[in-house]
């Protein structure tokens, strides 16, 4: 079995909840790969050094400094801390970003953001050799293109991209939310692609829920068997969604 698992950043910023989720992946059987943000560390970082962040459409707009800050918060502390923490819990990870061996391939997005890019193209062969070898790829949403330029990249964006490629059977979002809920407040234990765009269409679904729900379509369309949304505090949660739990939001194709 394949797995692909997100963590938001914002899960990563305890170390307490950090070394849980690790423990939680390191135990996984199969063929497992780990993308992480990293957003409330990256503005954390920027305002220590008196940078102002700015978002257009809930992207942080990136010039050349804040791509500097990208590179050593994301693809260094989070990441690093990460990988720490899954081999203190038994694993043998390793850090990439989507700039390693052209992982993720990308392009600007749009030129009034600077350097923050879309996936365009992801190989995922070393994710193959990696995990085939017993290793544990954690990866960083940091992509590149074959001119050199390095892009900030949306990391429900690149777990998809990376899924797609990899071929995954399930893909993980571990979040702050418990789930998908519906126009009554109520979590949503199963949807179907065609329920997410009617939430998204009435209004429901917005902001980080309506970009979950798209990257989660997008996944489906690439190919992943589905796509599971949960809180990633709720105790064992990755042992029980993988046995098959009711736990947050189970999303499958139409």
């Amino acid at each position: 079995m394949k797995v692909l698992v997100k963590l938001g950043g914002a899960l990563l910023d305890t170390p307490s909840t950090r070394d849980a989720l690790a423990a939680q992946i390191a135990a996984i059987r199969g063929e497992v790969v780990v993308v992480h943000g990293g957003g409330k560390q990256m503005t954390r970082y920027l305002t220590e050094r008196g940078v102002e962040s700015r978002f257009v459409n809930g992207l942080r707009v990136t010039g050349p400094e804040t791509i500097d800050a990208v590179l050593k918060v994301f693809a260094g502390t989070v990441n690093h801390e990460l990988v720490a923490a899954l081999n203190r819990a038994g694993a043998l990870a390793v850090g990439l970003t989507g700039i390693d061996a052209l992982l993720a391939e990308a392009e600007q997005m749009d030129p009034e953001l600077g350097a923050v890019g879309r996936v365009v193209r992801s190989n995922a062969g070393v994710l193959d050799v990696l995990t085939v070898g017993g290793y544990l790829p954690v990866v960083a949403c940091v992509a590149g293109d074959r001119q050199g330029n390095i892009y900030n990249v949306n990391a429900d964006q690149m777990a998809v991209a990376c899924a797609a490629a990899f071929g995954a059977d399930e893909l993980i979002f571990l979040t702050d939310v418990e789930g998908v809920m519906d126009g009554t407040k109520t979590v949503r234990t199963s949807l179907t692609a065609a329920d997410c765009r009617g939430l998204i269409a009435d209004g429901v679904a917005t902001g980080g829920m309506q970009a979950k729900l798209n990257a989660a379509m997008a996944g489906l369309a690439g190919g992943v068997g589905s796509v599971r949304i949960a809180s990633g505090a709720a105790a064992n949660v990755l042992p029980r969604l993988l046995a098959g739990e009711t736990i947050g939001t189970r999303i499958t194709h139409d």
